[in-house]
């Protein structure tokens, strides 16, 4: 059981007048509680977020958001006792909703979340969490001046399987672990090219750019493959390689690396695609590298496995991915560790932590998110500047190197900066 599930509502704390809040009776029991949560973004991620905390009984899906109106009224014919937006800011205005999921593209992660708590609101953030490193430290420093829950979507941080293998990793199992490869190879198909045309029907177009800069409507910078453009997403090291990041940087230990090196290419895509098909990325603690390798034209059953992490140790190897975790050792024995954690152990630690007001019970939070979408966002500017980055893991700043050090955050359109927690 988490350590939130543990803790009774008797130690919650009321949150400030004017915000949204858990006020319990004295003798209200965790059980007895129903969490008001809002999905904010309606994609795959979001309707996976409203599907699962629907299915749990102490969380109601109070309100949905969506700019597409086709989206909104799919997800919202599933859950007709919720409210419809098609503006974010309407759902943080009503002081009922206690939490919220923040499942938008990339670069208005950030900003909705840093909005979501000014409006007292506990934040579930799906990964990266900020498409830059200023963002990704802002929120952890907002996260952590308001108290509230704030966790990042790396869902892997929730399976028990990992845990027992970094706690067996910690006890020395393994012997020096002194390498992880951290492994996102895929087939990923290509886009073609789309020409400029007009936003679909009903769409607020001017909303999804939000603080993006103003570019022509297109097919490809829309549902999804907006990943792939540097304007509104991280490439696919923010889209899925966060997660090997994630859990090879938890195994080996450490935050951000003292350097970072990586080269990628489009050596697949000839399309409308900005981000890279092929990266490889070394990120160095000194006494221990994380190396992330990324191909997007390999489908999974090459190396036998699905995305994965690989740990290396005197004692011998520890592989992990979503068919389980095993140990190899040097001698030819092994040792299972079970399978991949799922994605609604994660969405419950949430939920255990709201109900207790309590965000040092997260298994992923946002201390530790801002961290691994750090790497990933050193992993692009390497990649981009072309050269290796001395990295300030006190500030993640890269002094001395102005180019990168303009990547480190980026313009916001007009209206639409940050908000401040």
């Amino acid at each position: 059981m988490d350590a939130c599930s543990r803790r009774t509502f008797l130690t919650a704390a009321a949150l400030s007048a004017g915000t949204a809040s858990l006020v319990l009776p004295r003798a209200a029991r965790a059980e007895d509680v129903k969490i008001r949560h809002a999905v904010i973004g309606l994609g795959g991620q979001g309707t996976h977020h409203a599907r699962t905390l629907s299915g749990f009984p102490d969380c109601e899906i109070a309100a949905l958001c969506d700019v597409d109106p086709e989206r909104l009224a799919k997800v919202g014919e599933k859950l007709p006792g919720a409210k419809l937006h098609d503006d974010f800011r309407r759902v943080l205005e009503d002081k009922s909703i206690d939490s919220v999921s923040v499942a938008t593209p990339d670069h208005w992660h950030t900003p909705v979340a840093l909005a979501a708590l000014a409006a007292g609101k506990h934040v579930y953030v799906e990964k990266p969490c900020a498409q830059t490193l200023h963002e990704a430290r802002t929120l952890r420093d907002a996260a952590a001046r308001s108290g509230k829950v704030v966790q990042q979507g790396t869902q892997g941080r929730s399976g028990q399987s990992l845990k027992d293998a970094v706690a067996f990793m910690r006890d020395g199992g393994l012997g020096k672990v002194r390498a992880a490869k951290a492994i996102n190879h895929q087939l990923r198909e290509p886009i073609g090219r789309a020409p400029e045309s007009d936003p679909p029907p009903g769409v607020n177009y001017d909303l999804w750019l939000g603080p993006a800069p103003k570019r022509p409507f297109t097919a490809n910078r829309w549902h999804y493959n907006w990943h792939w453009f540097w304007d509104y997403g991280s490439g696919d090291v923010g889209n899925d390689g966060i997660h090997q990041l994630d859990q090879a940087r938890w195994g080996l230990g450490g935050g951000v690396p003292h350097s970072v090196t990586a080269t990628g290419a489009q050596l697949f895509y000839d399309d409308d695609h900005e981000t890279p098909d092929t990266m490889t990325a070394v990120f160095d603690y000194g006494d221990r590298h994380l190396i992330y390798e990324m191909r997007l034209w390999t489908r999974y059953p090459l190396e036998g496995h699905d995305n994965g992490v690989v740990f290396y140790g005197d004692k011998g190897r520890l592989d992990f991915g979503r068919k389980g975790c095993t140990a190899t050792f040097t001698d030819g024995a092994k040792r299972e560790f079970g399978p991949y954690g799922d994605f609604d152990a994660h969405q419950r630690n949430f939920l255990d932590c709201v109900k207790a007001g309590d965000p040092t019970g997260l298994n992923g939070g946002i201390a530790e998110g801002a961290v691994s979408t750090a790497l990933c966002q050193l992993a692009n500017i390497a990649h981009r500047t072309g050269r290796k980055l001395a990295v300030d893991p006190g500030t993640w700043e890269i002094p001395g190197d102005p180019e990168a050090m303009r990547l480190f955050t980026r313009e916001y359109r007009e209206g639409y900066g940050l908000p401040a927690v």
